[in-house]
């Protein structure tokens, strides 16, 4: 695979993950129900660690798979959180 086939397929994967991330925040904001806000946000945050994960891939730094690493684990913490709140209404039992 050539350098410049793979550094324009990168672009277009980040251009699209952006556009993705423009879908969740539209979900996350006009959702009817505060369960299509969780799905929202859920795929709001899986679509800026993938963009991360673009982003290592294209500098060449591993700082940003670090960070992305983190956030899926948070990001998987709350998404986790707020389905229990939802279901349940605690958190914490």
């Amino acid at each position: 695979m050539t350098a410049a086939l793979l550094t324009w397929a990168i672009f277009v994967a980040q251009f699209l993950l952006g556009l993705a991330m423009a879908c969740a925040t539209f979900r996350l904001i006009r959702g009817p129900r505060a369960q299509d806000r969780v799905l929202g946000l859920d795929t709001l945050y899986l679509n800026a660690m993938l963009l991360l994960l673009t982003f290592g891939i294209r500098s060449g730094s591993t700082l940003y798979f670090e960070a992305a690493l983190v956030m899926a684990l948070l990001g998987f913490v709350a998404t986790a959180a707020l389905a229990k709140f939802l279901m349940r209404g605690e958190v914490i039992e």
